[in-house]
């Protein structure tokens, strides 16, 4: 049912950025075995921005600028700030204490989440929490990753889907009506996507670094789309039940962009015009806890998203995990 809550988050600005290398589907036909036909048909993916001089902390860093200046905040009013990645620079400090310094939020707690492709969702979800506690009451998400670095590009499988990017929402408190979140995990399905191992990688003190095998993103994706389009509907679904809502009175089903596929998969089981799944993954691919905010901002900027509307957030990925999100869009 829904929470009748004092405070809510919504969101005042949004941001994005993407790499300016463009690596089109010809390219990659360049240097391993597939074609443009061959991706597009099987992924929706046309094109995809690959990181040379960026970083995911610098992109996280313009994307969540962008945000923070459509809100008309100053960087002194955040309160937290919360980076989803899987493709963090390095082990630590976390990517969102170097975005608090970049962008002079020296009051703000930063930490990062790591989801993988559900993890703009998780922080999402969280960020909600600490403002309906009354904890904070401005909060930057930033979703952003450089894919790039951990992809086998000799494997057509994996190499084909990922690209680089970071999007950003600021949110800030507001009285009204929250709504109740649906996450979910499940480590049995873990080794059906794997990314490199840092840490926790076996290798012996006295083991020369340069004999262990590096290690990239690995998928089986029959198993991962067929997870996908079974578990996505089930959570819109169950997240709109925990709500007291129908699929009429939502406006927009903002999904991760894994794979075109797995959207129409989804509105179709839903029994719903695909009209209301906005793409965008044919020109970025899946840019994994990125994609849903830099959707959103593409949504955002090009006015297609009007204030009162209702939006479903659908994540999806590694973990397994999975899990869903409505909001009200308070946007001009």
């Amino acid at each position: 049912m829904n929470k009748e809550q004092t405070l809510t988050g919504v969101i005042r600005g949004t941001g994005a950025c993407v790499p300016k290398r463009v690596m089109d589907n010809d390219e990659i036909a360049g240097f391993v075995e597939t074609s443009d036909e061959w991706i597009r048909e099987r992924t929706g993916v046309e094109r995809r921005h690959i990181a040379e001089e960026e970083t995911t902390v610098s992109m996280a860093v313009e994307a969540g600028r962008q945000a923070v200046e459509e809100a008309g905040v100053s960087p002194e009013e955040i309160d937290m700030i919360l980076v989803a990645t899987g493709s963090a620079d390095r082990v630590f400090p976390c990517t969102a204490c170097q975005v608090q310094e970049a962008l002079g939020a020296l009051g703000a707690v930063g930490f990062d989440l790591n989801a993988a492709c559900s993890g703009f969702l998780f922080a999402y979800n969280t960020a909600q929490a600490y403002i309906a506690s009354g904890i904070y009451r401005t909060i930057l998400i930033i979703g952003s990753e450089s894919l790039s670095r951990i992809v086998d590009w000799t494997d057509r499988g994996t190499c084909i889907l990922f690209g680089d990017g970071a999007g950003a929402v600021l949110l800030q408190a507001k009285e009204g009506k929250s709504y109740q979140p649906v996450s979910h995990s499940d480590g049995r399905g873990g080794p059906a996507l794997t990314g490199p191992g840092v840490l926790g990688r076996a290798r012996s003190i006295d083991q020369d670094p340069k004999e262990t095998k590096t290690e990239y993103i690995t998928m089986n994706g029959k198993d991962v789309f067929q997870f996908a389009v079974r578990k996505v509907p089930q959570v819109i679904k169950e997240v709109l039940k925990e709500n007291e809502l129908s699929t009429e009175d939502i406006d927009w089903f903002v999904l991760h962009q894994a794979n075109a596929r797995i959207v129409d998969a989804v509105a179709r089981r839903l029994r719903l015009d695909i009209g209301k799944f906005p793409m965008n993954l044919q020109d970025y691919g899946n840019t994994s806890s990125a994609s849903i905010p830099i959707l959103l901002n593409e949504l955002n900027r090009e006015g297609v998203l009007k204030k009162g509307q209702k939006l479903v957030l659908a994540g999806f990925g590694a973990g397994l995990s999975w899990g869903a999100s409505v909001l009200d869009w308070d946007l001009e």
